[in-house]
């Protein structure tokens, strides 16, 4: 691969008074404005490609002091009063540069215009029974498809499914069930387009990424470790990128597991990588990806939740980097 990346240190400029926590999230549009999704005082922060922060909303009062709560499941989570989503996992954007939210512990959908309007939702707010295969119980990504608006949720962390929608909402399918096989899941985590007929499909905790039609069908599958999140190239770059999460705690420590990039051709064959061999803070290294995007010059964008798997163990705890910029070089 002729292609190399390098790190853009200190790319995110962010404001005095806005705290990240962990960047969870992020995706570019069509003008290369890069929105991040975050867990900290203000939800939305978009940057342009220098880093500087543009535009920010999500919560209208930011400094109103965080509070404490407990979600259905037992977990003890800060947030703020004003916040409109509970727990950020995932932003896309589509061809129309509309913007998609996944709020993975309020169990919902949400697209919005580029300043936040909401323009639909879906899901009602309620966790579907688990392992239902009923939409939704923790969904983790969306996927738009640019020819009719078709809608595909990956779902999730107490599901095993894809649910597909129409482009006002209405469900049409679903398809995947717990497992191992071609055409189950262990924790679909994101999905994407692939090309004009087809979804690829991060199936994290199964070491792999799956392509399906439009309709379902198992097309192909190909090993990648702790694969977390999955977005084509942009233009004539057909590639795919998968960001890895690492390995499990008895293989810290240990090289080359994870905690990087990976650019895979649309047949499965790797390309190239990028990342250090072990985790870190410094601008080579990746603490714990977990969404990526491209913008139009092929530069890549990773968030990572930095301060729920690593920087939340510290002693003190502490906010980690969780935002990286890689730019590509042509040789």
């Amino acid at each position: 691969m002729s292609t190399r990346f390098e790190p853009v240190p200190f790319w995110a400029k962010v404001p005095h008074g806005i705290w990240l926590q962990e960047a969870t999230a992020v995706a570019v549009d069509s003008a290369d404005r890069v929105y991040v999704f975050n867990r900290g005082n203000m939800p939305v922060l978009v940057f342009d490609r220098d880093g500087n922060v543009i535009d920010m909303w999500g919560n209208d009062d930011p400094g109103s002091g965080t509070r404490l709560i407990t979600d259905a499941y037992g977990n003890a989570l800060q947030t703020w009063p004003g916040n409109r989503w509970l727990r950020a996992h995932s932003i896309r954007t589509d061809h129309e540069d509309n913007l998609w939210l996944v709020d993975v512990l309020g169990h919902t959908i949400t697209k919005t215009d580029r300043s936040g309007r909401e323009l639909l939702r879906l899901g009602n707010g309620e966790a579907a029974p688990a392992q239902s295969g009923e939409p939704f119980n923790r969904p983790t990504d969306v996927a738009v498809n640019p020819a009719n608006g078709d809608i595909y949720v990956s779902d999730g962390y107490r599901n095993s499914r894809i649910h597909r929608f129409d482009r006002e909402g209405r469900l049409l399918q679903s398809w995947g069930e717990a497992g191992s096989d071609p055409g189950q899941f262990s924790l679909p985590h994101n999905i994407a387009m692939f090309g004009a007929d087809g979804v690829i499909v991060a199936d994290r905790e199964n070491h792999r990424v799956q392509v399906f039609s439009l309709e379902g069908e198992f097309r192909t599958q190909w090993h990648v470790h702790h694969a977390v999140a999955v977005v084509g190239g942009r233009g004539t770059d057909s590639n795919v990128y998968v960001a890895e999460q690492g390995p499990p705690p008895v293989q810290h420590g240990v090289p080359n597991l994870g905690h990087r990039v990976s650019i895979y051709d649309r047949s499965g064959e790797l390309q190239g990588r990028f990342g250090a061999t072990l985790p870190g803070e410094r601008a080579e290294q990746f603490l714990w990806p977990h969404s990526i995007a491209v913008d139009s010059r092929g530069d890549v964008y990773v968030a990572e939740v930095s301060y729920t798997e690593v920087g939340s163990r510290q002693d003190p705890a502490r906010e980690m980097t969780s935002l990286r910029k890689w730019r590509r070089i042509e040789d």
